[in-house]
């Protein structure tokens, strides 16, 4: 399911968002192919600490997620305001996470990334040399606050293979 697109301008920046295992980074980074813009994953941020926490099943709280979120708005901040146009791959789970980020705002779009839980844990139990353990994915699941009206993400669903995600995140994207 799509939400609809307002007329707002091409944005200079797009987050993929959703819980670990839905295919951000997947999606993310072929979607920046696609549309020949930068690709960054937020994981590539978080302090060593914050991946020792989770790679012991310890969910984080948010103070332990402020500098992350520091530094990822900081990095969307240069792509709205001249620098390349940037793809970012976040969880940006909670509604105060994307606020931070500087969301909702027209020069970002979001997307979100939605699926059926189980479909999701199968995925993160078959990947391999990723730190998030399945067992928290009940902690993110809890913790999501899927995006609001105003937000206008678009909101699609991670069942189908790949190409058919790509495809419908450009169809709600409209022309470049």
């Amino acid at each position: 399911m799509l939400a609809p697109m307002n007329a707002a301008p091409s944005p200079a920046a797009i987050v993929i968002m959703g819980v670990s295992g839905c295919g951000k980074t997947e999606i993310g980074r072929r979607l920046a192919e696609r549309l020949g813009w930068a690709f960054r994953d937020a994981d590539e941020f978080h302090p060593a600490e914050n991946i020792a926490k989770m790679r012991a099943g310890v969910p984080l709280v948010d103070a332990d997620r402020e500098p992350w979120l520091a530094a990822l708005a900081a990095v969307l901040e240069r792509a709205v305001t001249g620098g390349p146009p940037l793809v970012l791959a976040c969880s940006a789970l909670k509604r105060g996470h994307r606020t931070r980020l500087g969301l909702p705002r027209d020069a970002i779009r979001l997307v979100h990334l939605d699926g059926p839980p189980e479909l999701i844990r199968k995925r993160i139990e078959q990947r391999a040399g990723h730190f998030m353990p399945a067992t928290l994915l009940d902690s993110q699941l809890g913790s999501l606050e899927p995006p609001g009206p105003d937000e206008h993400a678009i909101v699609v669903d991670v069942s189908p293979e790949p190409d058919a995600i790509l495809r419908s995140i450009e169809a709600a994207l409209g022309p470049a």
